[in-house]
Protein backbone atom coordinates (compact mmCIF):
# COMPACT_ATOMS: atom_id res chain seq x y z
CA UNK A 1 0.00 0.00 0.00
CA UNK A 2 1.23 3.35 -0.79
CA UNK A 3 0.04 6.65 0.62
CA UNK A 4 0.22 9.60 -1.61
CA UNK A 5 -0.83 12.98 -2.26
CA UNK A 6 -4.56 13.50 -4.31
CA UNK A 7 -4.04 14.04 -7.66
CA UNK A 8 -7.15 15.40 -9.87
CA UNK A 9 -7.58 12.19 -11.13
CA UNK A 10 -8.38 10.29 -7.82
CA UNK A 11 -11.95 12.76 -8.09
CA UNK A 12 -14.34 10.11 -8.89
CA UNK A 13 -12.96 7.73 -6.45
CA UNK A 14 -13.05 10.27 -3.71
CA UNK A 15 -16.51 11.25 -4.87
CA UNK A 16 -17.70 7.36 -4.47
CA UNK A 17 -15.93 7.29 -1.13
CA UNK A 18 -17.19 10.07 -0.04
CA UNK A 19 -20.58 8.95 -0.59
CA UNK A 20 -19.81 5.27 1.38
CA UNK A 21 -19.69 7.87 4.26
CA UNK A 22 -22.85 9.29 3.53
CA UNK A 23 -21.87 12.34 1.50
CA UNK A 24 -23.41 12.72 -1.69
CA UNK A 25 -21.64 15.76 -3.37
CA UNK A 26 -21.57 16.53 -7.33
CA UNK A 27 -18.43 16.35 -9.34
CA UNK A 28 -18.72 19.72 -9.87
CA UNK A 29 -19.07 21.02 -6.70
CA UNK A 30 -16.54 18.32 -5.36
CA UNK A 31 -13.71 19.28 -7.94
CA UNK A 32 -14.46 22.83 -6.53
CA UNK A 33 -14.10 22.29 -3.02
CA UNK A 34 -11.03 19.89 -3.47
CA UNK A 35 -9.38 22.87 -5.54
CA UNK A 36 -10.12 25.32 -2.37
CA UNK A 37 -8.65 22.67 0.32
CA UNK A 38 -5.44 21.42 -2.27
CA UNK A 39 -4.57 25.44 -2.92
CA UNK A 40 -4.91 26.86 1.18
CA UNK A 41 -2.28 26.63 3.03
CA UNK A 42 -1.92 23.99 6.21
CA UNK A 43 -3.92 21.57 4.48
CA UNK A 44 -2.61 18.22 3.35
CA UNK A 45 -5.33 15.46 1.21
CA UNK A 46 -3.57 12.20 0.71
CA UNK A 47 -5.42 8.73 -0.64
CA UNK A 48 -4.36 5.03 0.39
CA UNK A 49 -3.62 3.14 -3.17
CA UNK A 50 -3.53 -0.43 -2.96
CA UNK A 51 -1.24 -2.62 -5.19
CA UNK A 52 -3.05 -2.43 -8.77
CA UNK A 53 -3.02 1.17 -8.18
CA UNK A 54 -6.49 1.49 -6.86
CA UNK A 55 -6.93 4.82 -4.18
CA UNK A 56 -8.51 2.46 -1.21
CA UNK A 57 -8.85 5.67 1.28
CA UNK A 58 -9.02 9.25 1.27
CA UNK A 59 -7.83 11.62 4.27
CA UNK A 60 -7.82 15.13 4.48
CA UNK A 61 -6.15 16.71 7.64
CA UNK A 62 -5.69 20.91 8.41
CA UNK A 63 -4.20 22.72 10.85
CA UNK A 64 -6.43 24.83 13.33
CA UNK A 65 -5.46 27.87 15.20
CA UNK A 66 -6.96 29.04 18.06
CA UNK A 67 -6.86 31.53 20.68
CA UNK A 68 -7.89 29.46 23.64
CA UNK A 69 -5.21 26.55 22.89
CA UNK A 70 -2.50 25.65 21.03
CA UNK A 71 -2.87 25.30 17.47
CA UNK A 72 -3.71 21.62 16.57
CA UNK A 73 -3.86 19.20 13.40
CA UNK A 74 -7.50 18.66 12.69
CA UNK A 75 -8.61 15.12 10.65
CA UNK A 76 -11.83 16.78 8.51
CA UNK A 77 -12.15 13.26 6.74
CA UNK A 78 -11.09 9.57 6.46
CA UNK A 79 -12.71 6.75 4.82
CA UNK A 80 -11.58 3.63 3.87
CA UNK A 81 -13.56 1.71 0.80
CA UNK A 82 -16.46 -0.25 2.89
CA UNK A 83 -15.12 -3.31 1.65
CA UNK A 84 -11.42 -3.04 2.74
CA UNK A 85 -11.84 -2.11 6.42
CA UNK A 86 -9.99 -3.50 9.24
CA UNK A 87 -7.15 -4.26 6.56
CA UNK A 88 -5.06 -1.74 8.34
CA UNK A 89 -5.39 1.59 5.64
CA UNK A 90 -7.55 3.50 7.98
CA UNK A 91 -4.29 3.52 10.62
CA UNK A 92 -2.05 4.29 7.43
CA UNK A 93 -4.09 7.24 6.39
CA UNK A 94 -4.25 8.20 10.41
CA UNK A 95 -0.43 7.82 10.52
CA UNK A 96 0.01 10.07 7.22
CA UNK A 97 -1.71 12.35 9.39
CA UNK A 98 0.05 12.44 12.74
CA UNK A 99 3.32 12.57 10.73
CA UNK A 100 2.05 15.41 8.76
CA UNK A 101 1.00 17.57 12.28
CA UNK A 102 4.50 16.17 13.91
CA UNK A 103 6.59 17.62 10.90
CA UNK A 104 4.65 21.33 12.06
CA UNK A 105 5.57 20.69 15.50
CA UNK A 106 2.01 20.63 16.37
CA UNK A 107 1.18 18.71 19.51
CA UNK A 108 -1.56 17.14 18.96
CA UNK A 109 -4.34 16.14 16.49
CA UNK A 110 -8.33 16.12 16.63
CA UNK A 111 -11.25 14.85 15.24
CA UNK A 112 -14.99 14.31 15.43
CA UNK A 113 -16.29 10.83 14.94
CA UNK A 114 -20.00 9.50 15.32
CA UNK A 115 -19.41 5.68 14.53
CA UNK A 116 -16.07 4.93 14.71
CA UNK A 117 -14.76 5.60 17.91
CA UNK A 118 -13.06 2.54 18.87
CA UNK A 119 -10.91 2.87 16.28
CA UNK A 120 -9.32 6.03 17.20
CA UNK A 121 -9.63 4.65 20.83
CA UNK A 122 -7.07 1.92 19.57
CA UNK A 123 -5.13 4.21 18.07
CA UNK A 124 -4.44 6.16 21.19
CA UNK A 125 -7.24 9.24 20.79
CA UNK A 126 -9.91 9.91 23.60
CA UNK A 127 -12.58 11.48 24.12
CA UNK A 128 -12.04 14.91 25.63
CA UNK A 129 -15.21 16.51 25.41
CA UNK A 130 -18.81 16.06 23.94
CA UNK A 131 -19.91 19.13 22.36
CA UNK A 132 -22.66 19.97 21.06
CA UNK A 133 -21.91 20.71 16.91
CA UNK A 134 -24.18 23.54 15.80
CA UNK A 135 -24.32 25.44 12.42
CA UNK A 136 -26.92 28.11 10.76
CA UNK A 137 -27.11 28.59 7.30
CA UNK A 138 -26.53 31.89 5.97
CA UNK A 139 -27.90 31.37 2.24
CA UNK A 140 -29.75 29.63 -0.35
CA UNK A 141 -28.74 25.74 0.31
CA UNK A 142 -27.30 25.80 -3.18
CA UNK A 143 -24.75 28.28 -2.19
CA UNK A 144 -20.93 26.83 -2.05
CA UNK A 145 -19.61 27.13 1.48
CA UNK A 146 -16.44 28.97 1.58
CA UNK A 147 -15.98 29.92 -1.86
Amino acid sequence: MLIRAFHQADLPRARELLRQLGYEVDAERLAARLSHVLHTQDHRVAVAEDDQGRVVGLMHVFVRPALEKPCEAVVQALVVDETLRGRGIGQALMREAEAWAGARGLASVALYTRHAGAFYARLGYAKVASPDFMRKRLDASDREEGA
